[in-house]
């Protein structure tokens, strides 16, 4: 039987920001979980100094402070190691639209290559999975399928995000890999 992750590699990512205009505001944080074709993991997480100061409503949002970004790597040394890390298996997003704008916008600006490999959105595969949820935003799914403290961190930072996309479009793979096999 086919297992969810020969299908890879993937690279679950979430980005948190400073706001939601790709073009007007700036990346703070980039977390990722590679998976190989073997199953095996391997994990990247950076802060990013945004090189501005960020809103005190979306430091509400996130947690991340101006304080927490001050010392950490620019985009343009953070999202080079996140295109190495990622080079050669397939981005993975929850609302992926979101995430990829903001990845290309900040990979141009900053005069590097825009990402040209597979992308992934996983709300759709978790709808074909699980179609007709109430809802399919993350946290709604979190709580659905009980994904709750065991994982790292508070909701809207990105490592916690990422480990339960993780677990969401695992469970949505096996799902629809074991309706074709039936």
């Amino acid at each position: 039987m086919k297992k969810w992750h020969d299908l890879g590699p993937f690279t679950i990512f979430d980005l948190e920001t400073t706001g939601m205009s790709p073009v007007r505001d700036r990346i703070v944080e980039i977390a990722a979980i590679r998976i190989e074709l073997d199953g095996s993991q391997s994990r990247y997480h950076s802060l990013v100094n945004p090189k501005t100061v960020m809103p005190e409503k979306v430091i509400q949002i996130h947690g991340i402070t101006n304080e927490m970004v001050a010392d950490a790597p620019v985009f343009r040394t953070a999202g080079r190691e996140f295109s190495e890390f990622a080079a050669g298996s397939t981005l993975v997003a929850h609302n992926a639209r979101f995430d990829l704008g903001f990845l290309q916008e900040s990979l141009f600006r900053e005069g590097y290559e825009i990402w040209k490999g597979k992308t992934m959105d996983s709300i759709p595969i978790i709808k074909q999975a699980y179609s007709g949820l109430p809802s399919y935003s993350l946290q709604y799914l979190r709580r659905r399928f009980g994904l709750g403290d065991e994982l790292s961190g508070p909701a809207h930072r990105a490592f916690a995000d990422v480990e339960w996309t993780l677990e969401v479009f695992q469970m949505s793979l096996k799902t629809l890999l074991e309706k074709t096999d039936n």
